[in-house]
Parts: structure tokens; sequence; C-alpha cells
């Protein structure tokens, strides 16, 4: 087992003892082998539950592994035996002399006779060897000596002794590596390393150090909580290794503890509208929106900006690599001289351009969505508009009586965002109303009616596609403080995640190897991670400067 996984180990091990879970901690100890349990033993053999003793050895080592566990073994049969025997238990006294003692007679075989013949005794103190035998409690604490003695002798168990030093409480074990450490840190999840909260003005590091992105295990395999968990340090640095940790107890010898003969005496020895910003909020007990209001719903685009789409000369080059969003799909340039500044396509849409997305493979064609509601599909190389939508609901007498009650009180639509499937059959469209429709788009100019899903309660601030289970499966995010999954062959709603207490500003779905999630953020500046299941947020964290926050992979997932 690696390092980073014995780290683990004591880890859990710290958990479950502080968290009273006794007989599981005192189980792990055994089965993983890292940590011997001198208390736990010592309790055990002064209770005379030798089974439990035996059992709990057997993590650590066997009879024949060396002469001191050899002996540790004798002592401990010999004495149950004796118990039994002074109990005039003759049936009892006999099971442990053929199951346990027998075993030691290929070493010593005269010795076996020996005690063979105790049970002819009335009183086995009659024999001269154990005539200093006492009560059952003095007999266990002199033998408990010499095993401490042994066990600290035996190399099986040398550095197995000492428990590393963690501070207490291990659900706070990372708040020690803070570089802002606050009193009392409020740590929601074991998921991702905590870190306390920026100074004001500070900005976080990127999140490309997410563990999200970090190499995962094969399924069914628990992942260590190393420098590539599954949800590693968000907003900060990865940590040093546990092992800094990890104290080294010297390797102690004990020359006077004897290893060497078993014998029947006595042991010798006596222990969204802000798709485009806004000013964040100075109130910290704002107010957000309902999924009613259309305070969000009316994206309002600053005076001045015209209807027309500039397109720099660079953008038609640049090959994308067909991630699930295509908010990955950018161009990088190494400095500030290297962006374009001419422009080399003016196109005239002819109301304001809210969303574009570029398809992913044929890549000169650009899907608009406006102010208004409207859809253009366009060529950029020919500068033709091959096709032009006006909004309209496909099916009124289908939506919710709240949107049909809201586009009677006000018809105006704006597209908030578009966006094309991986492969580019498809693209979706979130509406500032309820509303999300998915075109299927068969080349050229031909566009057709897919799905038409009555998604959020207020607006759909976003829209992705992704690839759960090999499923071609929509995302969409809402002023109702809920992100939902849709089947986007059906429409189905296979799941729903609440736990944001703002409207929903954006997703961002993504996969590492056969791990897939979704970043979401809220107009909090709450950022979340959800994997495709209903267990709640795996990750909990604020964005820089706590304000709406649209995140995005590069095109190569790193």
């Amino acid at each position: 087992m690696s390092s980073l996984s014995r780290e683990l180990v004591f880890l859990i091990l710290q958990f479950l003892d502080e968290e009273k879970f006794k007989e599981t901690v005192h189980k792990l100890e055994q089965e993983s082998g890292f940590f011997f349990n001198m208390k736990y033993f010592e309790d055990e053999v002064h209770n005379g539950n030798w089974d439990d003793v035996e059992k709990y050895l057997s993590g650590f080592t066997k009879v024949d592994d060396n002469r001191y566990s050899m002996k540790i073994f004798f002592e401990i049969r010999k004495q149950k035996y004796l118990e039994a025997l002074d109990k005039h238990d003759r049936a009892k006294a006999v099971e442990i002399l053929v199951k346990d003692l027998k075993v030691f007679s290929t070493f010593n075989e005269e010795l076996f006779k020996e005690i063979t013949q105790l049970l002819t005794l009335e009183n086995f103190r009659e024999n001269e060897q154990l005539s200093k035998y006492g009560d059952t409690k003095s007999a266990r604490s002199i033998m408990l000596v010499e095993l401490k003695k042994l066990i600290e002798a035996n190399p099986l168990f040398r550095d197995k002794l000492q428990f590393p030093n963690l501070k207490n409480s291990s659900l706070n074990w990372q708040h020690q590596l803070c570089k802002n450490p606050r009193p009392n840190p409020d740590i929601k999840t074991l998921f991702v390393d905590h870190t306390c909260g920026q100074p004001n003005g500070a900005r976080a590091p990127s999140p490309a150090n997410n563990p999200l992105l970090g190499s995962l295990p094969k399924a069914g395999v628990f992942p260590p909580l190393g420098a590539h968990g599954p949800f590693q340090p968000t907003p900060a640095p990865v940590p040093t290794p546990l092992a800094g940790w990890m104290s080294n107890p010297p390797t102690v010898t004990h020359p006077a503890v004897s290893g060497g003969a078993i014998g029947l005496g006595s042991p010798s020895i006596p222990a969204a509208a802000l798709k485009h910003p806004r000013t964040p909020p100075t109130n910290p007990s704002v107010d957000y929106p309902s999924g009613d209001s259309d305070h969000l719903s009316k994206r309002t685009r600053p005076i001045g900006i015209s209807d027309e789409i500039n397109l720099p000369v660079n953008v038609l080059p640049v090959s994308f690599t067909g991630h699930s969003h295509s908010h990955s799909h950018s161009q990088a340039f190494s400095t500030p001289e290297d962006l374009p500044k001419t422009v080399t396509r003016t196109l005239n849409q002819g109301s304001s351009p809210m969303s574009m997305d570029f398809h992913p493979v044929q890549q000169t064609l650009l899907l608009v969505g406006t102010n208004v509601g409207d859809i253009g599909l366009w060529e950029v190389g020919s500068r033709e508009r091959l096709v032009l939508r006006n909004f309209k609901v496909w099916d009124l007498g289908a939506c919710s009586m709240p949107l049909q009650a809201a586009l009677v009180k006000d018809p105006g639509v704006s597209v908030n965002r578009v966006i094309w499937s991986p492969d580019g059959s498809l693209f979706g469209v979130a509406y500032s109303r309820h509303i999300v429709q998915i075109y299927s788009y068969h080349g050229g100019d031909e566009v057709r009616q897919h799905l038409e899903i009555d998604a959020h309660v207020g607006g759909v601030n976003d829209i992705a596609f992704s690839h759960p289970n090999k499923q071609l499966c929509v995302i969409t995010c809402g002023d109702d403080k809920t992100i939902k999954v849709w089947d986007a062959t059906n429409g189905a709603k296979q799941y729903i995640f609440e736990g944001h207490e703002a409207p929903v500003y954006s997703v961002c779905p993504h996969h590492k190897e056969n791990i897939q999630f979704i970043f979401s953020t809220a107009l909090d500046g709450k950022i979340k991670a959800w994997l495709y299941d209903n267990l709640g947020s795996r990750v909990d964290y604020e964005a820089p400067g706590r304000w709406c926050t649209t995140m995005a992979y590069s095109a190569d997932g790193t």
C-alpha cells in the first residue's frame, strides 16, 4: 500500500476514534496492520477476551513468524488454559489444549506433555512451577508486562506502536495548511482540501489545481487523499505531504527480553443579467430575485452597442477539440501584441447579440442568440445568414401556468445562451423565461425543432451538453437556484441539484477519465461541484470577488 494510502488510514483512524466508533477503529487497525493499539490490547487482556486478543494480533503477526511472536501466543493460550482449569471447566481446558496449545508440541514436546498432565490435578498450583500463581486478575497483569516487552522487542511491531501526531480534530486537519487561517473554520466537505477564504482584495488562485482535474482511480477503488485525489484543494495550492506530520519512533532494542524458550512457569518479569457584468452588491444581506422575478430575466445591454457582430481575423483558423462545453473553445494568445486588431467580418444580425457559439466541426458556422429571442445561423466565410428564427413557444398548452402568465404579462424574451452539442448535430437555446429549446441541425439551412423544455421558474441562465454514462444530456441552471439535467433525446428530467442560495449563473461540465462532474456558479459568488447523483455538492467555495463567475476549461482539459 502506498505511503499516501497509509497516511489516509491514520486520518480515518483518528476520525473514528474521535467520533467514538470504537469497534470500527480497532477493526481497521487490525485489518490495515499499520498501528498496534497497545491500550486496546491491554484492556482486552485484562478483560480476558482471548478470541478478540488473538484476532487483533493476527493483523500484525502469526504464531510461527519469529520467536517473539511464538512466545506471545504461547503466553496468551497458556493463560487461557490455566483459567479454564481454575474454574474446573475440564471440557473447555481440553478444547484449548487440542485447538490452541498442540501447535507448540512440535517445538517442545515435553512441555506439551507437562501441560497436559495438569488436567489430572485437582489444583494446578500443585505443580511447582505454578505454585505462585495467584488469582486471575493478578496473573493477567503479570503476563501483560511480559507481553508488552515481547511486542516492543518484536521487529514485526517496529514503527507500529506510535500513532502519528495529528492535531484534533481530523475533520480540521487541512486547516493547518491555510495561508490565512481563521479561528473555528467552517469545514463543509472532506472531498476538497479546506482553505480559509482569501482576505478582501486578494485574488484566489485559478481552479486549475482542482482535484477534479487530477488523475483518478479505476472504478471501485477508493482514491487516496493525495496530490491527485478526486476532489482536491480548490483555491489552495497542493498541500505538503502528510508524511511531514509522521513521527518516526526510534528503533528500540530490548536485550533483557527473552524471545527464547517457552515454559510452563509464570513470566519471570513482574505498559445572470450578469452575462454582462454589474456592480457587486455592497450589502452582504442582499436579497436575490426569486425565480418569478423579472429582475434577472431582462438582461439589459449598455447603450451604444450596435447590433453587429465583429469578428477578428484570427478567429477562423482556430481548431477546436470538441470538448463538452464550448467555453473551452478559446484561442490562446501568447502576448497582448498577438491579439487580433483587424476586423475581417461584420455581420448585421438585426438585434443585439447576447450569446454566440461556433460549430465544433464546421468552424465557420456561427450560432447567434439575441436580446429579442431571435436565433441566427451564419456562414462567416461567405457572410451569409443561413437561418433566422424568431422566438415562439412551440407548445403553449404544455407550458406551466407561471410561464403562460409571465408571457401574457410581458411577451418580451431574450436569449441568455446558445450552444452546440459536442458533435454539432444539436444546439440548445436558453431563454430569459423558463424555456429551453433544442434544435437539430442537418446541414446548410436545415434546422428542425427537437425538444422544448419548461426548465426553470424564471430565467434559464445557462445551458450545456454532457455525456454522463455515454448518454447525451442537457444541463441547465436558472433563477430558481437549481441545476437540472435532462435527457437530450426525450427531454426527461434525470437529476435536479439543489443547494445554491442564489440564482445559478453558469454551469461548466467536464470529465476526467471515468468521472463526470459539473461546476456551477451563483450570483452570491458560490461555486459548487456535483457528480451525477443525488448526494449533494462535493465542493463549496467562493469565487474571486465573491460575485458571478463563468468557469471554463482549456481545450486540452488541463
